[in-house]
């Protein structure tokens, strides 16, 4: 990972002591921090700072962390860690499908915090210090707008709608194409959440992968790896 010193991290917490603790760890890591106590002045922040993660409690005054999410999803594609003291599978759910890149549930152990923020960053790009844009033949893919495009001399750039698990795979692999990963690399980055996911959750979003690019004009892309997983290749 890049210096961490580049990356902005914004807390939203509205235990004071907590929000201090949590700023500690990430500071001692080389981290910059922001500290928003309430659910309005996280927004406000998010707005004027442009963190490159959010670290988002659910309970908090004046708007909850399920609004807030919904807001910054509003906005764009800033990687949010989701905390919770419920630990109940519907608000995991919930903070996954509004679009949450990862969730922990108190009290967890800060140091895990900061490593989950350091995976995030990495799966996301982070927005400080790494390209926002990744290039592989006709195909780009804009980490900071979350689109997928297919460029092509002489005509306009097409956008294909793609769903954020299917953008996380292949940004993933476009990092490094040519490489074969494993079906539990791929759960292990851009399925949070779903350790428990099946080889066919995976194949299921590759193969929907595959369809909406050959439905673009872009096939042979997805190749896979008997008896490992999936590389991407540009044909």
């Amino acid at each position: 990972m890049n210096d961490a010193s580049a990356y902005l991290i914004l807390i939203v917490e509205d235990e004071r002591e907590l929000a201090d603790i949590f700023r500690g760890f990430f500071e001692r890591e080389g981290f910059r921090v922001a500290l928003a106590r309430d659910g309005s002045t996280a927004i406000d922040l998010h707005h004027s700072l442009k963190p490159d993660l959010v670290v988002l409690d659910v309970r908090l005054p004046k708007r909850d962390g399920f609004e807030v999410l919904a807001e910054l999803r509003r906005a764009g594609s800033t990687p949010v860690i989701m905390s919770t003291a419920l630990g109940e599978d519907l608000e995991k759910l919930t903070a996954l499908k509004v679009g949450a890149d990862d969730y922990l549930v108190k009290p967890f152990n800060p140091l895990e915090l900061v490593a989950r923020a350091k995976a995030v960053l990495r799966r996301s790009g982070g927005a400080a210090g790494n390209a926002s844009v990744l290039r592989i033949g006709p195909i780009e893919i804009d980490l900071s707008a979350h689109q997928v495009r297919r460029v092509v001399a002489a005509s306009a750039p097409a956008a294909i709608e793609m769903t954020r698990t299917e953008f996380r795979i292949l940004a993933h692999m476009a990092r490094t194409p040519r490489k074969a990963f494993t079906r539990s690399e791929i759960v292990d980055a851009c399925l949070p959440g779903d350790g428990e996911a099946l080889d066919r959750t995976v194949d299921s979003h590759v193969g929907n992968l595959r369809a909406k690019l050959a439905a673009a004009g872009e096939t042979g892309w997805l190749q896979g790896v008997r008896g490992i997983g999936y590389r991407l290749m540009s044909p």
